[in-house]
C-alpha cells in the first residue's frame, strides 16, 4: 500500500497510505508537463496543475467538475510541516494504540463481523485478527474516517507540502476514482493527509487493491458498511505477499550470555534454538525464517519478526505501529501482553539529535547511508557496529545516554 496503502503520520495509526515515510513512488511526471508552479496563488496552481491531470488520462469534464470546488487547506499544512519533528518511544505509542477498550471492541467486532472475516480470510489467507486489528488502528473501528476533503487536501499537499511528487500522483489517482464514479467528491472525504475509508486507503492504493467484496458494482470503502475495506486491506497483504498461517512475530527470551551479534540477523527456527532462544510464552512455531529485533534494546522485549512482519510494514513503514498492530492481533486472538517490560523511564531523541546521532557514527566510520532524522536499518546497524567496538552490548539501542557516550 506504500506504493500507496498509506500516507498516515509516521507514528500515527489512521491513515493507511498516508504515511509519506513509507515507500510510495510517485509517478514521475510525463515529458513536456511543465511542473505547476508553486509560488503562484492556490488558484493558479490548480489551473496549471490541469494540463498534468489531462495528460495522465483525467478527463477535462472530469477534472473541470471534480477540482471545481477545492479550497486550500491552511491546517494541512502545518500538520504535514509538524511531522518531521515526530517522534516517540515503542511503548507509548502501545500505550495508545492497544488498550483495553480496543481490545474489548475489536473482539466484539470480530463476533458480530464472524462470516464477512472468515469469507475474508478464505479468499485472501489472512486471519480475522489482523484485519480487524488495521480496522482498529487506523480508524478506531470506522468511528473516525476522517472529515477532510480528499481532493483539497491532496491538492494543497501536493502545491504546499514536502512530498509535492507524490501528493501530485495521489491527487491524479484521486481523480481517476472520481471519474470511474466510484465515489462522488463530496462523499470523498478522509484524513487530512488523503487517506480514505475504514482501513485508510491513499487513491492510488485504492486504485491498485480495493476490491467490491459486497458485489454491488462499487469498491465502497467510505460508507458505514465495512466490508470493502477490511476486504480491500487483506486484499493488499495478499498482494504483498502475505504467508497464511504464519505469525507476525512471537516475543521470546534470551539466555545468559547471550551473543547480542546474532541482533538483525535472520535465521531459521532450529538455528534460533541452537541459540538458546526459547518462546515467552508456549513454544516457538515449528518452521520458518525470522529476524531478531530489540525495539528497546536488552531492556525490553525481544521479537523473532516474520516475514509477515515485513507485510505489514508495507501498510505503515514505522516499526511502532507494526508491533502495536501485530500485538493488538494478538490480544484480539486471545494472548496475553508482552511478558518482558519496557525502559518507561528513556525518552526519545528529537530531529537534531537524530541526526546528530547519525552524524557522529559516520564520523566514526560507521555508515548510517544518510544524515536525515530517520533510524532506520542502516543506522541501527551502524549503532550496533559502534557499541562492538566501543566494549558495550550490541543491541543497537538508540537513547539519550548512547547519545551521551558517544559525544564524550
Amino acid at each position: 500500500m506504500w506504493r500507496a496503502v498509506l500516507v498516515v503520520l509516521m507514528l500515527v495509526p489512521g491513515c493507511v497510505g498516508a504515511n509519506v515515510e513509507r515507500s510510495p513512488r510517485p509517478e514521475p511526471r510525463p515529458e513536456g508537463v511543465a511542473a505547476a508552479p508553486r509560488g503562484a496563488s492556490f488558484e493558479a496552481w490548480v489551473a496549471a496543475f490541469r494540463g498534468r491531470a489531462l495528460a495522465e488520462g483525467v478527463s477535462a469534464r472530469a477534472f473541470d467538475a471534480a477540482m471545481g470546488g477545492v479550497r486550500h487547506l491552511s491546517g494541512t499544512v502545518r500538520l504535514d510541516r509538524a511531522q518531521a519533528e515526530f517522534s516517540t518511544r515503542v511503548w507509548e505509542y502501545l500505550d495508545n494504540a492497544v488498550t483495553p477498550g480496543r481490545i474489548a471492541e475489536g473482539r466484539r467486532l470480530m463476533t458480530r463481523h464472524g462470516d464477512l472475516l472468515r469469507r475474508i480470510e478464505s479468499r485472501f489467507g489472512v486471519p480475522p485478527e489482523v484485519v480487524v486489528a488495521i480496522w482498529g488502528l487506523e480508524t478506531s473501528y470506522g468511528a473516525a474516517r476522517g472529515t477532510t476533503p480528499t481532493l483539497s487536501t491532496l491538492a494543497t499537499l501536493a502545491r504546499d507540502g514536502r512530498r509535492a511528487g507524490f501528493f501530485e500522483g495521489e491527487l491524479i489517482a484521486a481523480l481517476k476514482i472520481v471519474q470511474a464514479g466510484e465515489v462522488t467528491p463530496g462523499r470523498m472525504i478522509g484524513s487530512w493527509a488523503g487517506a480514505m475509508g475504514h482501513t485508510q486507503f491513499m487513491p492510488s492504493s485504492y486504485l491498485d487493491h480495493a476490491v467490491d467484496f459486497t458485489g454491488n458494482g462499487r469498491r465502497d470503502v467510505w460508507g458505514a458498511d465495512p466490508s470493502d475495506a477490511l476486504a480491500s486491506a487483506a486484499n493488499y497483504l495478499a498482494a504483498n505477499s502475505w504467508t497464511r498461517g504464519q505469525p507476525w512475530a512471537v516475543e521470546v527470551r534470551l539466555p545468559e550470555g547471550f551473543d547480542f551479534a546474532a541482533v538483525g540477523t535472520r535465521r531459521g527456527m532450529d538455528a534460533w534454538r541452537g541459540l538458546g532462544v526459547t518462546a515467552a510464552a508456549g513454544a516457538l512455531p515449528g518452521a520458518g525464517q525470522a529476524e531478531l529485533m530489540l525495539p528497546a534494546g536488552r531492556g525490553g522485549p525481544a521479537l523473532l519478526a516474520f516475514g509477515n512482519y515485513d507485510v505489514l510494514k508495507t501498510y505503515n513503514v514505522s516499526d511502532a505501529y507494526v508491533i502495536a498492530l501485530g500485538h493488538l492481533s494478538d490480544r484480539l486472538r486471545g494472548a496475553g501482553p508482552f511478558v518482558a517490560g519496557w525502559p518507561r523511564g528513556d525518552r526519545a531523541l528529537n530531529l537534531s539529535e537524530r541526526m546528530e546521532l547519525q552524524r557522529l557514527l559516520n564520523a566514526a566510520g560507521f555508515d548510517t547511508a544518510g544524515i536525515d532524522g530517520r533510524l532506520g536499518p542502516a543506522t541501527h546497524a551502524a549503532v550496533r557496529g559502534w557499541q562492538a567496538a566501543n566494549g558495550l552490548v550490541p543491541d543497537g539501542y538508540i537513547s539519550a545516554d548512547l547519545l551521551a557516550r558517544m559525544r564524550r
